[in-house]
């Protein structure tokens, strides 16, 4: 009997990717607060939820990265909703810029670091994981803009809405070619 696992990637892939892109389009003013409920929901279960799964099957492959990067990111998105909601239910008091912006900054920190295994495979995850860094460094700088300067601070977090809209649809697009190129058992998507 085959006892071949599944790759769980383009599940991970697609929850960071769907959220991230959702995520952003409020962060560009594209979607208003209207849409916070869909995000939120969305952070808990397919960034959330679905990462960690996949995160969790990637350590029965022996991918240390996949391991690490999923259940990482996965606990990023239910943290973030944590730090959304928890206020609104009077649990603690909103966080101030300045700690947004450290949470952002350490988050950047940790992606910067996982960027360099994406050194040894394909151009896809290299674009994933330079275009989350480079989002999360921009969130933070307008977190720490925003208190000196509202309108600049929103200036730079409208700007890393749109760089982060790319960076998901880059998620999006991997999923996709895993996906599709294992189906197919050619490279249909190139990576």
């Amino acid at each position: 009997m085959n006892d071949k696992l599944a790759n769980p990637a383009p599940l991970g892939l697609m929850g960071f990717g769907i959220t991230t892109v959702l995520l952003n389009l409020h962060n560009a003013g594209l979607i208003g607060g209207s849409g916070i409920g869909v995000i939120l929901s969305m952070g808990i279960f397919y960034g959330g939820l679905a990462q960690i799964f996949a995160g969790m099957w990637e350590i029965k492959k022996g991918n240390t990265f996949g391991a690490t990067a999923f259940s990482s990111f996965g606990l990023f998105w239910i943290s973030l909703v944590a730090i959304k909601v928890f206020p609104v239910l009077g649990w603690f008091d909103a966080p101030s810029a300045n700690a947004m912006a450290a949470y952002l900054a350490m988050w950047g920190l940790f992606t910067a670091l996982m960027t360099l295994s994406t050194f040894k495979t394909n151009r896809a995850l290299q674009v994933v994981f330079v275009t989350l860094t480079l989002l999360f460094f921009l969130l933070a700088i307008g977190e720490t803009i925003t208190t000196v300067d509202i309108v600049i601070g929103n200036i730079v977090t409208t700007v890393a809405g749109y760089e982060g809209i790319f960076c998901g649809f880059s998620a999006i697009y991997l999923a996709t070619a895993e996906v599709v190129n294992e189906t197919y058992e050619k490279k249909l998507f190139p990576l």
